[in-house]
């Protein structure tokens, strides 16, 4: 399940892309038009910024922006960046594997069947955009 926060930042992203330039949103305008906290949307956005998919300008018409363009930007990777894995078990997950507790791996067939949920959650994940999502809301 998507966290709040994911959710949230899908809805500030696709807000910024359906802008008609790569201007600064003030987080205040996001916050009011997607009805999102604002302390928890600055958070979000920051985050964002950290993990290079936006950028920000302060002082007069200064906000948030994409640092590179929204058809580039793969929900897997805003996805990761704020919830970490997308596999549903840590044991299938290939980018935070975590061996379980009381289990073999090679036997198990929770693992097979969450390793398929994984890679057919991916094989769409890995494809879509935020531009994509932009254009479908």
């Amino acid at each position: 399940m998507l966290s709040k926060k994911t959710q949230y930042a899908f809805q500030a992203l696709m807000y910024l892309a359906k802008k008609e330039e790569n201007e600064p949103v003030l987080i205040a305008e996001i916050a009011k038009k997607k009805k999102i906290p604002l302390k928890f949307l600055e958070n979000i956005l920051l985050e964002l910024k950290n993990a290079g998919v936006l950028d920000s300008k302060k002082g007069k018409g200064g906000g948030y922006f994409f640092k590179e363009s929204p058809k580039k930007i793969k929900l897997s990777y805003v996805m990761r960046t704020l919830d970490g894995p997308i596999a549903l078990l840590p044991c299938v997950s290939l980018n935070f594997y975590e061996k379980c507790k009381n289990c073999d791996e090679k036997n198990c067939g929770l693992n097979g069947v969450m390793s398929a949920v994984r890679d057919s959650a991916l094989k769409i994940l890995e494809k879509k955009t935020v531009a994509d999502i932009a254009t479908e809301d």
